[in-house]
């Protein structure tokens, strides 16, 4: 029976002791929580006292974190509250933070930023409260989603609602150091313990249920505290099929015109930080020693079992001399049959546990090669998304080419207007039009200037118009398509408003077959010829439309009224020109722009192709590693059948010799074929105690020096990684630290409670 299958398990009833207890302690203090302010300072500082001292002797910053999040969770600002202890009572202390907008909170001490960009405060011997604002990244992300009978539904969607509700809250930790375990380099995550807590009302929660963590019913509200250690399974190697360790919280109730105030999270890593490893390591030695003691027993039984056959089979020889220690010897055989069945009970035991052992190792190894196959579906995926991504950045120097084209035959035509109007100047380009056009001057009769301004103004018009074909297609596209979206969503009985899907779509609330199954009637019914009409239809309407517009707008009529009367110049034509080539430009450079970024994109990846390589090569080295547990597994166990058969027969040769004894004590006659059943019984229980020694105690020793040793060095560097995480935003040196955030949820409620609260 492996050690490493009940170690995790002991280790996880500590860990949750200890953070039921803190649980208890942070769901009282979420009752009151949402009327507090986040930008007041730490509880543990008193309004009076600005000089506490710190009990590590030297200067300390202790920080929270407080980030406010939306109902999903997503953070939107980022608070820090930051207390420097100034024990020694120093006049100027040197601090390290990269906060915006920092503000003293309780003094009217200043700061500096020296030249390494060190806070360095007046401190005048008192302790400094500062707050300010982080854009970085919190440690662990937190992800909220909900559930309505069993259906996705977004925050705002839920608000007054009734049904069976799941809330969901996820936790992904993204800090971790690296060390070396068992001669390979390790993640181990920054142990932090995520208590999620908040206070409902009992008129619109009841039968509340929380997947870890306790709930609390006072009669009017319930206290929900749940817990998890994100990370955790994988810093201590853990199978999840044999101990998961919950990296989420889930929560269920009845609700009736669902309303929540808020939720709040508290992320620390102290619980670990206050851990004595070493007397982890006192308790593994004194365990080891105690194996040591139990395998020099063996030892010492395995020689005596050999010195009694010895002596046994001397006594055949002798038994007609040794009738009197007959007796004795049925007393002492007694004894040692009721030892051997306690040892074949035991060796049951072992037996039955080598079994399980198997069949979890089996669905190990069928784990890890479903894993290698979804690799590679994942590493050809990614080979296809490269390939798209270089056909498209192939097709940049087209798109800008195409552009640059359309723009040359612009000025091509600008060049011949002006030629037509009797000007003769350099030919435009793109760099020198703007400056070209500025200097025209160009002189025109009234009547050639309002027919040449009114061709003018159509041609462009038109060819504008024209350009956008594209875009306008694409418009009535989208709208046709929007109208079919509705249809369909009507249709199977989805009552949302195509933005609304689509909304619901994009945050995942949609399962992907409902998607596939939607898109697919849409693709059908755009592909329709009667739709393709529709659209072609529409686009040239739209294009007629707006040339006339444009024609009878006020801007192309007041123009043209402004050629005539500036027909001496013609400046409002060659104003106008200049003012489309503009336009154009604008819509050049960024054509220029997107397909830079589209070359960036394919570049990127070509990397995560590589990176993919990688990852299908570790699924399968642990596809091949799992099926040499297997076959490991099931040696084990035909080993352990074989030994629980050698007690079985060590049993019955014990028997045999009790009976023997007995024998030899009712009649001397019977002595000598008693004393033979003995001679075979002791020859058997040596070889038993030796196969006992060999399958059972050295498997065992190896095992605590294996799986059991493994499992403490991790969780030694799990406390070691945990007390190395000391700051969010930075320590000043020499300086001491702890650190822990609180996330707060925005409130769900309708619109009409939420303005009566902003009121």
């Amino acid at each position: 029976m492996s050690i490493r299958k009940y170690a995790p398990r002991v280790l996880a009833v500590v860990l949750s002791m200890t953070i039921i207890c803190s649980v208890i302690g942070f769901a009282a203090y979420t009752a009151g929580a949402e009327k507090s302010s986040v930008q007041k300072p730490s509880a543990n500082a008193s309004e009076g006292d600005t000089t506490t001292s710190s009990s590590s002797g030297k200067l300390t910053k202790e920080e929270t974190v407080y980030v406010i999040a939306d109902a999903k969770g997503e953070a939107k600002k980022v608070i820090v509250s930051d207390w420097v202890k100034n024990p020694e009572k120093l006049d100027s202390i040197d601090d390290k933070s990269d906060l915006k907008d920092i503000k003293n909170l309780k003094g009217k001490e200043t700061y500096e930023l020296d030249k390494d960009n060190m806070l360095v405060w007046d401190a005048k011997g008192k302790d400094i409260y500062y707050q300010g604002t982080s854009e970085n990244d919190v440690p662990v992300d937190l992800s909220v989603s909900y559930e309505l009978d069993g259906r996705a539904v977004s925050p705002e969607n839920l608000a007054g609602k009734s049904g069976r509700l799941t809330m969901r809250f996820d936790y992904k930790n993204n800090k971790y150091e690296t060390a070396v375990i068992n001669g390979k380099e390790e993640k181990i995550y920054v142990p932090f313990v995520m208590l999620t807590g908040m206070l409902l009302d009992n008129d619109k929660f009841s039968n509340v249920e929380v997947s870890n963590g306790k709930v609390i019913n006072d009669g009017s509200h319930t206290i929900v505290a749940g817990f998890a250690l994100p990370g955790m399974n994988e810093s201590l190697g853990l199978d999840t099929d044999e101990f998961d360790i919950p990296s989420s919280v889930e929560i269920t109730a009845d609700v009736k015109d669902f309303e929540l105030t808020t939720t709040l999270t508290l992320a620390t890593n102290d619980v670990f930080n206050d851990i004595d490893t070493d007397k982890l390591d006192e308790k593994f030695d004194e365990l080891n020693d105690k194996l040591n003691k139990l395998t020099e027993a063996t030892d010492k039984l395995i020689d005596g079992s050999s010195q009694l056959y010895k002596g046994i089979h001397t006594l055949l020889k002798k038994s007609d001399t040794l009738v009197e220690g007959v007796k004795s010897l049925a007393a002492g055989a007694k004894k040692l049959s009721g030892g051997v069945s306690d040892l074949d009970a035991g060796a049951g035991k072992l037996e039955k546990g080598t079994k399980k052992l198997n069949k979890g190792a089996k669905g190990l190894s069928d784990g890890a090669v479903s894993l290698d196959g979804g690799v590679s579906e994942l590493e050809n995926g990614i080979n296809q998304l490269s390939t798209g991504l270089s056909t498209l950045s192939s097709n940049s120097e087209n798109l800008r080419d195409g552009a640059k084209k359309v723009f040359n035959s612009l000025l091509s035509t600008a060049d011949s207007q002006l030629k037509a109007a009797g000007l003769e100047v350099e030919k435009l380009t793109i760099e020198n039009y703007s400056e070209i056009l500025a200097g025209v001057q160009s002189s025109l009769s009234e009547e050639n200037v309002r027919a040449l301004a009114y061709n003018k103004a159509l041609e462009t018009v038109t060819a504008t118009v024209k350009s956008s074909e594209a875009i306008i297609k694409s418009q009535v596209e989208a709208a046709v398509k929007e109208q079919v979206l509705t249809g369909v969503l009507a249709k199977i009985g989805l009552e949302l408003t195509a933005e609304q899907y689509n909304a619901a779509a994009a945050a995942g609330q949609i399962d992907a077959e409902t998607q596939a199954k939607i898109n697919g009637a849409i693709e059908q019914q755009m592909a329709s010829d009667q739709i393709k009409a529709t659209i072609a239809t529409k686009v040239e309407e739209t294009i007629n439309n707006l040339v006339t517009e444009n024609m009878k707008s006020s801007e192309v009529t007041s123009q043209i009224e402004e050629a005539v009367k500036s027909a001496a110049s013609g400046a409002g034509a060659i104003t106008e020109l200049k003012t489309q080539l503009d336009s154009y430009n604008q819509f050049y450079q960024g054509v220029v722009s997107y397909t830079s970024g589209v070359d960036s994109a394919s570049s990127g990846s070509t990397k995560l192709v590589a990176g993919s390589g990688q990852l299908k090569s570790g699924s399968s080295q642990l596809a091949k590693g799992s099926k040499a547990l297997k076959k490991g597994t099931k040696t084990l166990k035909n080993g352990v059948v074989e030994l629980k058969k050698g007690t079985s027969q060590l049993k019955s040769g014990s028997i045999a010799l009790v009976e023997g004894a007995e024998k030899l004590v009712t009649g001397t006659g019977a002595l000598i074929g008693g004393v033979k059943q003995l001679d075979a019984g002791a020859l058997k229980l040596s070889d038993g105690l030796k196969q006992y020694k060999k399958e059972g105690v050295q498997k065992l020793v190896d095992a605590v020096n294996g799986d059991a040793k493994l499992l403490l060095d991790r969780f030694k560097a799990i406390t070691k990684a945990s007390r190395d995480y000391k700051s969010f935003t930075g320590l000043g040196d020499g300086m001491d630290g702890k650190v822990e955030f609180i996330y707060k949820t925005d409130s769900i409620q309708e619109a009409s409670d939420k303005k009566s609260d902003d009121e």
